[in-house]
């Protein structure tokens, strides 16, 4: 339906705190690899990337390169128990519910794999508020967000100057200027404010009571 006003969300870190599961997915991985990684450790600036960005630079630590036995085994763990360790940012459900009343089309379109987003949606009551679900799929054509947001774009026939891509890490505003959409940062996610602003954030909000405020008022320029 060209000419639609759309807005497009992130999942990690803009939808959903999803730090505790992604944690222990990627300690877990670290584990069957043979290494005894630390507990403490402060995994949030490796949530947002693609997933093997991610890993590839937790191994680095270890000076260890088997990026794809790592893939594997976080997904495995990812999928029998980490998906679970995530919880809505309060207020999120308030602010989708806004959006549609306002009349806006709502994609989810996240680096996390497709098939653990839609989980996710349905574990959290999310689904409801989508007009679609869209992930990385197998093989890694759609793990990067420039290539992910021209499928939806494409898929949903929207017009890039008519939607907004909504995101706490650069990757999204990136992505969403690499195929004409204005992009919208947040502050309650895992990047931090310099990250957004250099990345060249049309916006920031710092609070979900004011995201489909801010999402409407966007779009209506």
């Amino acid at each position: 339906m060209p000419g639609s006003r759309a807005v497009l969300l992130d999942l990690d870190g803009t939808l959903i705190d999803s730090r505790p599961g992604i944690a222990a997915s990627c300690l877990a991985a670290l584990r069957v690899l043979g290494h005894a990684p630390d507990e403490a450790f402060d995994i949030t600036p490796f949530i947002g990337p693609p997933l093997e960005d991610a890993l590839r630079a937790l191994l680095q630590r270890y000076d260890d390169d088997r990026l794809d036995e790592a893939v594997v085994a976080y997904r495995q763990h990812y999928g029998e128990s980490g998906f679970l360790g995530s919880a809505l940012y309060p207020g999120i459900g308030e602010a989708l519910e806004d959006m549609r009343q306002a009349g806006l089309r709502i994609y989810m379109a996240t680096s996390k794999r497709e098939v653990f987003a839609r989980r996710i949606a349905e574990h959290l009551n999310l689904a409801k508020y989508f007009d679609g679900i869209y992930g990385s799929v197998d093989g890694g054509k759609l793990d990067h967000k420039p290539e992910l947001l021209a499928h939806v774009l494409s898929e949903q026939d929207l017009v890039a100057s008519d939607a907004l891509m909504v995101g706490d890490r650069r990757h999204d505003i990136a992505g969403a200027h690499a195929v004409k959409m204005r992009g919208l940062g947040v502050l309650w996610g895992f990047g931090s404010r310099d990250e957004l602003e250099t990345a060249g954030a049309g916006h920031l909000v710092e609070r979900t009571a004011d995201l489909a405020r801010t999402v409407r008022l966007m779009l209506e320029r």
